[in-house]
């Protein structure tokens, strides 16, 4: 059981305790005073679960996030004067620099009922970065692209419904710009590239998107169409292999870049334990992985069987690395993304890079879901993306902030709007959670689209992680 299927099986056994325990509760009203008294406290109740209290956040909002940056990063002096968050005379910043301020966020009274927020205001590019509620407790503010307004002494921070305490601390991060090279984005499945790197690979000279599997399983809003199970997948499966070849081309990136390897959705883990033993997909009834590979433009090693097996998955892979020879690889990072295929993709990607004759000079970490937060990032679309919550310190972290103008904004949530899998709308209970949340939590949905990632996605940055060569041979080793 991976960390994120045990804490929400934990959060999911603790809230029952606590039904059972309101229940008990509410029948002694019910007894001892009246019998519409459990009624009402039973809808209040609801409502502020729904308002308040329905986040999976896997962890207290009191806890100190805690990195552990390179020791040779630079960290400039500032002050926090008031409002004005200040350098020392003379320190002069880059402007394409990434830029994390560490200080101490407390949230006011009603804060734990509204998401606390720091403002950013004093030059051309105000923002908005939002914290967990009721937090209490070390965070890391995104101050990437404020370079500029910070040298000049004009950078402003305001706390709402929270206060800034303490002092902080400023690490500067230097980077090339990765945007001038040749950028492979791996995507576990459709979409996955778009949430992740849009910005990077629709401002990239060169980009090459490979998408792993057709994400074919959980196809229930196509049987809606009178479609059976096996019949529904296909179809997914079709169209997001679909939406994988066709999508980045929105972005200007050519077909013959867009590769799908149409391998099954949830089952690379048991590909990887058995690398020669096909394992076919859940639900399509499909053992044959060439049914979502049509539209390549080219022919790879695992066309020969079409078997779906971790060794062609290899193959393919490194004819793909070999063929397109990125200096930079964008991937699910090995500990922040939980999720199950995110972990085996980059796994199959530092296992083909294993001795290869070409070897990129930067390797991306993304993630596209958490394991404690999955709220991650908050905050409205739109917003800037603070740094997530990390608890172990002895994880190497540098983040890469890469900056997403608002016409970029605008093509990203687009691209987002003509994945498949982000079309159906949402569950009646959780439009109406959303409903309850704007009208007594101020969460502003995104005029977007209703999928919680055109929220998430949809941001003034992307967040990377850059993976040290250190890191990099300790996983292929």
């Amino acid at each position: 059981m991976s960390r994120k299927q045990h804490l929400l099986k934990r959060h999911r056994r603790n809230k029952r305790i606590g039904l059972l325990i309101a229940l008990v509760l509410l029948i002694t009203c019910g007894v001892l005073v009246a019998w519409w008294l459990p009624l009402l406290l039973a809808l209040l109740g609801w409502i502020a679960h729904e308002a308040w209290f329905a986040d999976h956040l896997f962890y207290s909002p009191k806890d100190d996030y805690q990195y552990n940056f390179p020791p040779y990063t630079q960290k400039p002096k500032v002050h926090l004067d008031g409002e004005r968050l200040r350098l020392d005379e003379g320190v002069m910043l880059v402007d394409d620099a990434t830029l994390v301020l560490a200080l101490r966020i407390k949230s006011t009274w009603l804060g734990r009922f509204i998401d606390p927020v720091v403002e950013l205001s004093g030059g051309d590019n105000p923002d908005r970065q939002t914290f967990e509620r009721g937090v209490n407790g070390l965070r890391y503010l995104n101050l990437s692209g404020q370079a500029q307004v910070l040298s000049k002494g004009e950078l402003r921070l305001r706390g709402r419904f929270c206060r800034l305490l303490g002092e902080p601390v400023l690490w500067v991060f230097e980077h090339p710009d990765y945007r001038r090279q040749r950028v492979m984005v791996i995507a576990p499945h459709a979409d996955d590239a778009e949430l992740a790197a849009y910005g990077l690979y629709s401002q990239a000279d060169e980009a090459w998107i490979v998408t792993l599997t057709a994400g074919e399983i959980e196809a229930e809003h196509y049987q809606q169409m009178g479609l059976n199970t096996v019949e529904a997948s296909r179809l997914k499966g079709r169209l997001r292999a679909w939406d994988s070849i066709t999508v980045p081309r929105w972005a200007g990136v050519p077909e013959a870049h867009c590769v799908q390897l149409g391998y099954f959705c949830l089952q690379l883990a048991a590909m990887q334990a058995a690398p020669n033993q096909p394992v076919g997909s859940r639900e399509a009834d499909l053992n044959d992985t060439r049914l979502f590979r049509q539209l390549n433009s080219f022919a790879l090693p695992g066309d020969a069987d079409g078997m779906p097996t971790w060794n062609n998955l290899l193959a393919d892979l490194r004819e793909l690395l070999l063929r397109a020879r990125p200096d930079v690889i964008v991937l699910p990072h090995p500990t922040l993304d939980p999720h199950p295929d995110h972990i085996c993709a980059q796994e199959a990607v530092f296992e083909a890079l294993r001795g290869l004759e070409w070897q990129p000079t930067t390797l991306l970490g993304y993630a596209n879901h958490l394991h404690d937060n999955d709220r991650w990032p908050m905050g409205d679309a739109g917003h800037g993306i603070a740094l997530p919550p990390a608890f172990d310190s002895t994880v190497p972290m540098q983040p890469c902030s890469l900056p997403m103008p608002l016409g970029v904004q605008r093509d990203k949530a687009m691209a987002l709007g003509m994945m498949h899998d982000l079309q159906p709308p949402m569950p009646f209970k959780r439009r109406v959670r959303r409903l309850m949340q704007w009208l007594l939590a101020n969460r502003v949905p995104s005029l977007y689209g209703e999928n919680e990632f055109f929220r998430k996605a949809v941001r003034r940055q992307e967040l990377f992680w850059l993976l040290k060569h250190g890191e990099t041979s300790a996983q292929q080793n």
